[in-house]
């Protein structure tokens, strides 16, 4: 018996309950098939702030392409960018490859066993290192992400604001006394599919929970105040027109987002900070900033995307240019057929409709 919260937990009945419901209920995932470090890495890249069913196909598409470490190491990151496209969080792409290119040519590109070079790596932090290891090399570590804070936030009765850092540091405590040692990466992956399937942010089904009987805030009653997570900054709006510009060749002019930063070295349609710029000045402000001289014609539409920390409300607008030669390097003319070879943003895919209308 282990106590936490002045809560009594069975250690070995909890671990018991809960792989005996995983091995009979565990969902068949691509990246299940086996322990490839590798495979088990992109997939908890994918995964991180998005939901599994949206990872799927993008995880069999970027392993066809990439399918080894050596694969993705070499590989431009255009490419790599084209096949992230639409499942955002793009610099979770650029980090995986930066990693992986050290992982060749540090550790001959196998990923490493040891968790101080395995966390140095970019993008790798304590639940990543913690999943790779315990689920591709069967090493007892936590990996805690929101599912597992959701679960033992129940099971232990934890009120500790989960937003907090050293929350997480106390979740980690805790897995790391309640971890299956013979099968860390079955327990690991156990909690993390209780925490989707039955004990859900909201409406958990408790009464077809494996592991009810062991769970402190069930029997309290107060399973749905559980996690205590403080609400999230208001997001800011920002609203841009975007320019859809045209020649006289029906070529669209399309621009390279910077290196670093939000959608990093994307390609976008001309994209006006109209708050900043005002009407009025908007064709002098294309020109001031690209070299660009355009008439703005009719607008074709409009949209919203929402992202976790700001909104883009966007007014997309036709525009013609005559000039031929781009004076800046930033920009290129592409014909319309040939734009889908190139990665953008989700807003921007949504805005191909609008083309040649």
């Amino acid at each position: 018996m282990i106590k936490k919260n002045a809560q009594y937990i069975d250690k070995g009945s909890f671990q018991q309950d809960l792989l005996g419901w995983y091995h009979a209920n565990k969902r068949d995932l691509p990246w299940r098939k086996d322990q490839d470090p590798y495979k088990v890495w992109v997939s908890e890249i994918m995964l991180q702030q998005t939901k599994v069913d949206t990872v799927i196909p993008y995880f069999y598409r970027f392993i066809e392409k990439f399918p080894t470490i050596h694969a993705l190491a070499a590989a431009e990151q255009q490419d790599v960018l084209k096949a992230w496209e639409g499942l955002g969080y793009y610099s979770r792409a650029r980090n995986l490859q930066n990693a992986v290119k050290e992982v060749v040519s540090s550790y001959g590109g196998e990923v490493p066993r040891n968790p101080d070079e395995l966390g140095a790596l970019k993008g790798v932090g304590p639940y990543t290192k913690g999943a790779i290891l315990s689920i591709a090399y069967n090493q007892p570590e936590p990996a805690v992400d929101g599912n597992v804070m959701r679960v033992f936030s129940r099971v232990l009765k934890v009120e500790e604001d989960i937003a907090l850092q050293k929350t997480k540091k106390l979740f980690e405590s805790h897995v790391r006394e309640l971890i299956y040692e013979d099968d860390p990466s079955s327990f690991n992956q156990a909690v993390m599919e209780l925490g989707a399937l039955i004990c859900t942010p909201k409406s958990p089904s408790c009464m077809i929970c494996p592991v009810q009987i062991h769970c402190s805030a069930f029997k309290a009653g107060i399973q749905e105040d559980l996690p205590v997570k403080t609400k999230a900054k208001k997001q800011r709006i920002i609203p841009y027109i975007i320019l859809l510009v045209r020649n006289s060749k029906n070529e669209y002019i399309i621009e390279k987002r910077a290196e670093n930063g939000l959608l990093a070295n994307l390609w976008q349609f001309l994209m006006v900070p109209i708050n900043e710029i005002g009407w009025d000045h908007l064709e002098n402000w294309v020109y001031s900033e690209y070299g660009l001289k355009v008439k703005i014609g009719t607008k074709k539409g409009k949209l919203k995307h929402v992202f976790s920390h700001l909104i883009w409300q966007l007014d997309i607008y036709e525009a013609a240019t005559e000039q031929e030669q781009l004076p800046d390097d930033r920009l290129l003319f592409v014909e319309k057929g040939n734009l889908e070879s190139f990665p953008f943003p989700v807003s921007h895919q949504k805005m191909m409709k609008y083309l040649g209308e």
